[in-house]
C-alpha cells in the first residue's frame, strides 16, 4: 500500500476549502500561534533573504534538496522569539511568509492533477462556523477574504518556484557546503560547535570568474548570498537568547 506524502510543517491535515461545506464558516483574527512554539528552523523564500537577515541566520538544510531556512532558535524545540503563550516577543519583527500562509496553502487533491486548490488545516481553531469572524464565502462566491488569501498563496507558491531555481543554480555551481559555527563562553573550557546545516562556501564564490560574478550580480543572485553570509554573524545573538532563556544549547544543530 502506498503511504501518504508527509505533510509540511505546521500542519496536521488539509480539507479543500468548498463554497458547500463551508459557506457559512468564518475566519477569527489569530492573536498566537502556538503551532510556531518550539519550532526552531522555518523554511524561507529567496525574496525574504533582506528582510529576514536583519533578524535571523538563514542557513540552508542539509541533504540533496535543501532549501532556505530561517533560524529562531540554534537546537530542535527552542524558539526564541516566541513566549509562552505564542506571541512573538519582538517589536518590528519580520515574520516569514511561511508562518503567515498558515493554515491555508495551495496542494493538489490527486497526484494525477494539474490544477492546485485552495486548502487549510482542519485543526486550526481558527476556522469554523463561528458567529463572529470574517466570512469565507458570499452568497456561495468566495469573499474578498477569501480572494486575498488566495491570492497570498499563489504569490508564495510562485516565490516558492523561484527559490527552487535559486537553489539549482547554487548546486550547478557547487557552492554549497557543510556549516559549522564555533561560539566560546567564557565558563566553558571547549566552544560550542554548531553543525547539521549547510552555508555558501566564501572562498568558492570568491574564486568564480568574472563573468559568473557579473551575471550573479545583475540577476540580483550576488547580494542574496551576501545576505546569507551576513546574517550568520547573529547565530550568536541566537546563541545568547537562549542561554537568557535558560534553555542552554546543546552543541548539534538539526534541521
Amino acid at each position: 500500500m502506498a503511504s501518504a506524502a508527509p505533510l509540511p510543517l505546521f500542519y496536521n491535515g488539509l480539507e479543500p476549502l468548498s463554497s458547500e461545506t463551508h459557506a457559512d464558516w468564518r475566519v477569527r483574527p489569530q492573536e498566537t500561534a502556538p503551532f510556531l512554539i518550539g519550532q526552531h528552523a522555518i523554511p524561507l523564500t529567496v525574496e525574504e533573504f533582506p528582510l529576514v537577515q536583519r533578524f535571523m541566520p538563514i542557513v540552508f538544510s542539509v541533504g540533496d534538496d535543501a532549501i532556505p531556512l530561517a533560524l529562531m532558535g540554534l537546537n530542535e524545540g527552542v524558539n526564541v522569539f516566541m513566549d509562552d503563550a505564542g506571541k512573538i516577543n519582538e517589536r518590528n519583527f519580520y515574520v516569514p511568509a511561511y508562518i503567515r500562509r498558515y493554515p491555508y496553502m495551495l496542494a493538489r487533491l490527486r497526484p494525477d492533477a494539474d490544477e492546485l486548490s485552495l486548502c487549510f488545516d482542519p485543526t486550526t481553531d481558527t476556522i469554523g462556523a463561528f458567529d463572529d469572524g470574517e466570512p469565507l464565502f458570499d452568497n456561495g462566491q468566495p469573499s474578498e477574504f477569501t480572494k486575498n488569501i488566495l491570492s497570498f498563496a499563489e504569490q508564495f507558491e510562485q516565490a516558492g518556484a523561484r527559490t527552487q531555481n535559486f537553489m539549482n543554480d547554487l548546486r550547478d555551481m557547487n557552492l554549497l557546503m557543510d556549516g559549522e559555527v564555533s561560539i566560546q563562553v567564557d565558563e566553558n573550557d571547549q566552544p560550542f560547535i554548531y553543525r547539521g546545516f549547510q552555508m555558501i562556501d566564501e572562498q568558492k564564490l570568491n574564486d568564480l570568474r568574472g563573468d559568473q560574478l557579473r551575471k550573479m550580480s545583475q540577476n540580483g543572485m550576488l547580494p542574496l548570498l551576501y545576505a546569507h553570509l551576513f546574517s550568520l554573524v547573529l547565530m550568536r545573538d541566537i546563541f545568547s537568547r537562549q542561554v537568557e532563556m535558560g534553555k542552554m544549547p546543546q552543541g548539534e544543530l538539526t534541521n
